[in-house]
Parts: C-alpha cells; sequence; structure tokens
C-alpha cells in the first residue's frame, strides 16, 4: 500500500484532514503526519480538541484515536525535522495532501520556499512529479491566492477547493465531510466506499 504524507495547516477544515487521514490509514496506507502550531489552535476551534504540542505525543494521541496497531504506520514530525523520510527526493513516498491549506502555506509552496519540513516535502512532491494536493481554506479568494493557485497547477498540484456537491442527497456534516474526503481519495488513487458514484 502507499506511503502518503498528510499536513494539517491552521485553515478552517480540520474535519476534513482528520477524515482524510482516517481513512487513509483504514485502506492500509503509511502515513507521515506534519502539524503546524497554528493548526493546535484550530483543533481547539473547530474540534473542542487539545492536541499535544510534542509530534511524539500527538503521534501517540492520532494512533489511539484511530485505532492504529501498528506504531510505524503513523508517524507525526516536527515541523524542523529534516530527517524525515520525505524531506528528501530519495525516499519522498507516493504523494502528500495538505488538508486544509492556508494561502500562506500555499504561497511559500508555490514559491518553493522550503522552510520548514511541510514546504519542503511539498517541494519535492513536485520535483519528483508525485500526486500534490492541496485543499484550501474557505473562499473568497483573492487574485494573488489565485495566481498562486494557476502557478501550482501548471507545475502539477491539484487544487482541491472543498466545495461539496449535493447530487447525492447529503444528511449531515459528515456526509459533506465525506464528499470532499471521497474526491481527496480519488486523487490519491485510493479505492473508498464513501460515497455513491454519479451513475451508478
Amino acid at each position: 500500500m502507499k506511503t502518503l504524507t498528510v499536513a494539517f495547516t491552521g485553515a478552517s477544515g480540520l474535519p476534513y484532514g482528520l477524515r482524510t487521514l482516517e481513512c487513509l490509514l483504514e485502506a492500509g496506507c503509511t502515513v507521515n503526519v506534519v502539524v503546524t502550531q497554528a493548526a493546535q489552535i484550530v483543533a481547539s476551534q473547530e474540534l473542542n480538541e487539545t492536541w499535544p504540542s510534542r509530534p511524539k505525543e500527538l503521534g501517540r494521541y492520532l494512533r489511539e484515536r484511530f485505532s492504529v496497531k501498528h506504531e510505524e504506520q503513523l508517524t507525526v514530525w516536527g515541523m524542523q525535522e529534516w530527517f524525515a523520510p520525505m524531506a528528501s527526493g530519495s525516499n519522498p513516498g507516493d504523494g502528500m495532501v495538505v488538508v486544509p491549506c492556508t494561502m500562506g502555506a500555499l504561497a511559500a509552496i508555490a514559491n518553493g520556499m522550503s522552510e520548514n519540513l511541510l514546504e519542503r516535502s511539498a517541494d519535492v512532491m513536485l520535483k519528483e512529479r508525485r500526486d500534490l494536493i492541496l485543499v484550501p481554506r474557505e473562499a473568497p479568494f483573492s487574485t494573488l491566492h489565485l495566481e498562486n493557485m494557476l502557478k501550482l497547477s501548471r507545475m502539477g498540484a491539484v487544487i482541491l477547493p472543498p466545495n461539496p456537491a449535493f447530487y447525492h442527497h447529503p444528511k449531515s456534516i459528515a456526509d459533506m465531510v465525506d464528499f470532499v474526503v471521497a474526491r481527496i481519495l480519488d486523487q490519491l488513487r485510493i479505492p473508498h466506499q464513501l460515497m455513491q458514484r454519479w451513475g451508478e
């Protein structure tokens, strides 16, 4: 199964990120997780959860939350841990999703800043032509935001705004979250049963 990187930033939309992580783990993927300090604040605001600030402790917390049996299936890395595997093109993994993605993170990735592990990992995905999916925060977007998205799209990244459709007649917020997560999994080519497909 695939090895993937999931990054949480300080944008609104953390439920999308956690559900994505849960589905990847259920699919048997090995997942490297990067969490910004601002994402810790969002966890408190959107989920009423207090996450451990140290990566190893957060890793234990997430493994317990999702009943991960094998420790190596989920690893949380600090933002300055340059020896993390996805920091190098010699061990990039199969893809990366930043969900949710702030406009600051998107701009840094678009301009090759690589000043922390999140930005470096995304840079590696681009240069190695691996899947890079960015799920931006809520609208509206400025012209600069759109220009950065276009720039990244031309580089091969997928810009996937979390805009749920309604043709599947969602009954709950969870249904709407699953619609977006289904699109993320489709881009990563991960099989799922989150929703009925169009025409089925």
